[in-house]
């Protein structure tokens, strides 16, 4: 098992699972995704995005967001979501960020990881209008979360989980389909415009 970053011809997939998932497809690029997948089958177990958020020309700081994170049900509770969260922050830190931030319900699950809730007074300027949007959209009970990228920890418990992850799987088919590729092959259509 290991996480890497998404590629272009994923954006169906990933786009799929979102929806699948109810997860936040604002300003979707498939680029942002880092997608954890099984070296021996191919198959890929979950997502997550890393969102940077520009400040203004008045000097208000760029933020970074963590969002997005899925894991198909498969893999659940194998610590496939704590690497994609690692990598995610890694990410952040190889980017200058010292403060990652989260706008979630499922404060829980990140808090395993040194991210802890915050006042709304503390979000940059660029996440205040984010938290609004996501509570009116997806999420209703987000609550703002940030850890600082040095105190970022995965639980031992679920590195070694990762490295089992594949175990008692039933090996699935690797046969790349026209749907993987956004082609609906009844009428031969994109399934999804992605603006380009």
């Amino acid at each position: 098992m290991y996480v890497r970053d998404a590629k272009n011809r994923e954006e169906v997939w990933l786009l799929d699972h979102i929806e699948a998932m109810g997860l936040d497809e604002t300003a979707f690029r498939s680029r942002d995704y880092v997608v954890a997948v099984d070296e021996r089958s191919g198959e890929k177990a979950g997502f997550g995005r890393i969102r940077i958020h520009r400040g203004d020309d008045a000097g208000a700081a760029d933020a970074c967001e963590l969002t997005s994170i899925g894991v198909l049900e498969g893999w659940r509770e194998q610590g496939v979501g704590a690497h994609v969260v690692e990598r995610l922050v890694e990410y952040a830190g190889d980017e200058g960020f010292e403060t990652v931030y989260a706008l979630t319900g499922e404060g829980a699950y990140l808090a395993r990881f040194g991210f802890r809730r915050i006042d709304e007074s503390q979000l940059p300027e660029s996440l205040q209008d984010r938290l609004e949007a996501k509570r009116e959209g997806v999420d209703p009970d987000a609550v703002p979360l940030a850890v600082e990228v040095d105190r970022f920890r995965v639980p031992e418990r679920l590195r070694e989980a990762f490295k089992r992850a594949p175990e008692g799987r039933e090996e699935p088919s690797t046969d790349e389909t026209a749907e993987d590729f956004g082609i609906d092959s009844e009428s031969a259509t994109y399934k999804y415009d992605t603006g380009r």
